[in-house]
């Protein structure tokens, strides 16, 4: 068994622009949420625990690192 076989989806929506997707990996029983923004050009994956499973797929920019979103002018030069 490969490891695609055991990610499975189970959750997607899609509205304007922004796509979220919730898999669980059956293997290592690990749930994590796949974002695509078209707004913004970014997408991002990232690990959430079971029990924020579909509060991060409800609310991914809450949950997702400091970087996603940032814009050039939030940019800090050194």
């Amino acid at each position: 068994m490969t490891h695609s076989t055991t990610l499975r989806e189970l959750a997607h929506r899609a509205h304007d622009g922004l796509e979220v997707t919730l898999l669980w990996d059956a293997r290592s029983n690990e749930v994590s949420i796949d974002v695509a923004d078209e707004r913004s050009n970014t997408s991002f994956s990232l690990p959430v625990a079971p029990g924020s499973a579909l509060d991060a797929f409800n609310h991914p920019y809450a949950y997702a690192p400091a970087w996603v979103g940032a814009t050039s002018e939030d940019a800090v030069t050194v």
